[in-house]
């Protein structure tokens, strides 16, 4: 089992890959299915080695692994990996959500105080 250490390194690096623009094109086409290198920097106007960097910064956060299918070394995408990200990003985001939720309930309470004591005084808000 991963320490939280282990746990935070890993965050640090896979969100530092996923800075890149590069590297989000690559991660957004392999999640359509394995790709080679070859494919991967078809799109791109940099050349295969620079890809190539590109993969092994994905490789290194743990995003994406190689395999050897005959003369073919196609990359895949971690799915897990993305899923730990995702994770890690809907923890703060339903804390946020809950926020502000309280604090509707509490514009609203206040709204409604102010309507109130409008209506007693006989004025408009």
């Amino acid at each position: 089992m991963k320490s939280d250490g282990d746990a935070e390194t890993g965050l640090d690096r896979a969100f530092l890959a996923l800075a890149d623009p590069v590297r989000r094109a690559i991660v957004a086409r392999l999640s359509r299915g394995p790709a080679t290198v070859n494919e991967l920097a078809a799109p791109f106007d940099i050349t295969k080695q620079a890809v190539s960097k590109h993969i092994q910064v994905l490789e290194q956060a743990g995003l994406v692994t190689r395999s050897r299918d005959a003369q073919r070394r196609p990359v895949h995408l971690d799915a897990e990996a993305l899923e730990r990200l995702t994770a890690w990003i809907d923890r703060y985001r339903l804390d946020a959500e809950r926020n502000y939720r309280r604090l509707d309930g509490l514009l609203a309470a206040m709204n409604e105080h102010d309507n109130t004591e409008h209506e007693n005084r006989g004025t408009k808000p």
